[in-house]
Parts: C-alpha cells; sequence; structure tokens
C-alpha cells in the first residue's frame, strides 16, 4: 500500500472513532470536528 493510501486509512480510523464518541453523547461534533480539522458542517455531512 502506498503512502498515500496509509494515510487515507489512517484519517478514515480517526473519523470513525470520532463519529463513534459523537453519536454516544462523548464528545459534541464541534469537537470531533475541530480534532480532524475541518469545519462543522463538513463533519455533519
Amino acid at each position: 500500500m502506498s503512502r498515500v493510501g496509509v494515510l487515507q486509512e489512517i484519517r478514515k480510523m480517526r473519523f470513525e472513532a470520532l463519529l463513534d464518541l459523537q453519536e454516544r453523547g462523548e464528545l459534541s461534533r464541534i469537537e470531533a470536528a475541530e480534532m480532524l480539522g475541518v469545519s462543522e458542517r463538513t463533519f455533519r455531512r
């Protein structure tokens, strides 16, 4: 797997972990979005 592929997979794993925390109410959408470096609207979509 190329470096780009590895980095994309890591980002996907971080997103899924933060989404899980947000859905369980342990994290707000804004906090999760900030951790990913995206806007709240982008995270929501």
